[in-house]
């Protein structure tokens, strides 16, 4: 069902924002909502589509905005078993295993945690995010495991979006990263941006991008004459940009074990433990999990945190590495 809303603008606004004008008009409708419907071209200023939602507005002009409502899911429900943490009326906690895709792309449009969220709640899913995303408020790789929020309906979303935006989200990852962090506990603050090379990489940027900005600690260093040098890392996000922990591990020169994107050449292991070579050649996913997520209910107002332990494949790698630095 769809809802078109008609404005003009009038002295008292001109000169405004499109967004924060729409806001105080509609006031049932939040910024980001209208943001999201902008971004998505359901906004027409003088019959032109605009997508910026900063646009500043000029005396008389005329605005359309498109608002579509109950629509029903077009998405194929996925028979997938999901890893629920915890669940109530307004969201859920979600524990991810590596190797599926959050939401449909390019490829795959039935086999994705969205579709199997579309079965689990027979579509009842905020649908802010669009069509093809209900309920995801925030991503993760496909190749990292670990824990995601999932919004039922529209309040949650913007809610939970908001304390994304204001940087408010717990966020630790684990991750086992070649050589050693100099220096080995600190943070990272560049700006990321999509890279000119190739447009499914992110880059550190020294003149434009989004500021991303990473907390670290070395945990643990293996180094031995059967060991290859590897660190476990503690991660903590201030900010959440697209591929922030493996673009920060590889500006520092310290790529991500497993990542296929971020990955560097590295000579023939000389030397190395066959079990633990055989391990680590063999593990198809990047040795990074979201392992502690907190943040503050919704409608409750309480302080909520989760954890999730490393799956198998990465506890082994570990337990081998620390036998055989004793």
């Amino acid at each position: 069902m769809k809802k078109i809303i008609n404005l003009i603008v009038d002295e008292k606004n001109e000169g405004h924002r499109i967004d924060i004008f729409i806001n105080k008009k509609e006031s049932l409708l939040s910024r980001t909502r209208i943001k999201n419907l902008i971004l998505n071209k359901k906004l027409k200023i003088n019959n032109q589509t605009i997508i910026t939602p900063s646009k500043k507005i000029k005396l008389h002009d005329k605005i359309l905005l498109e608002i579509t409502t109950n629509k029903e899911p077009s998405l194929k429900p996925f028979d997938y078993k999901l890893d629920i943490i915890y669940e109530d009326k307004e969201l859920i906690v979600l524990n991810k295993p590596a190797k599926i895709v959050i939401h449909p792309g390019a490829g795959n449009y039935d086999k994705t945690l969205v579709n199997a969220l579309v079965k689990y709640c027979a579509g009842k899913l905020s649908d802010i995010g669009g069509e093809l995303r209900p309920g995801i408020v925030h991503r993760i790789d496909k190749d990292t495991s670990g824990l995601i929020v999932i919004a039922k309906n529209n309040f949650s979303h913007e809610n939970l979006s908001e304390q994304f935006r204001k940087h408010t989200i717990r966020r630790v990852y684990k991750l086992l990263i070649w050589g050693k962090l100099r220096p080995q506990r600190g943070t990272i603050s560049t700006l990321i941006s999509r890279s000119n090379k190739n447009r499914q990489l992110m880059e550190v940027n020294q003149i434009k991008g989004k500021r991303a900005i990473t907390n670290y600690k070395t945990l643990e260093v293996f180094e031995n004459t059967k060991v290859p040098t590897l660190s476990f890392v503690e991660c903590q996000l201030e900010t959440g940009r697209t591929h922030q922990i493996r673009v920060h591990m590889s500006y520092k020169g310290n790529q991500i074990l497993g990542d296929k994107k971020y990955k560097k050449k590295f000579k023939k292991f000389k030397n190395i433990d066959l079990n633990l070579e055989n391990l680590i050649l063999n593990l198809d996913r990047q040795f990074l999990h979201a392992e502690i997520l907190g943040f503050v209910h919704p409608t409750s107002g309480e302080k909520m945190e989760f954890s999730s332990i490393l799956p198998l494949e990465l506890k082994n790698i570990l337990k081998k590495l620390r036998k055989l630095s004793k």
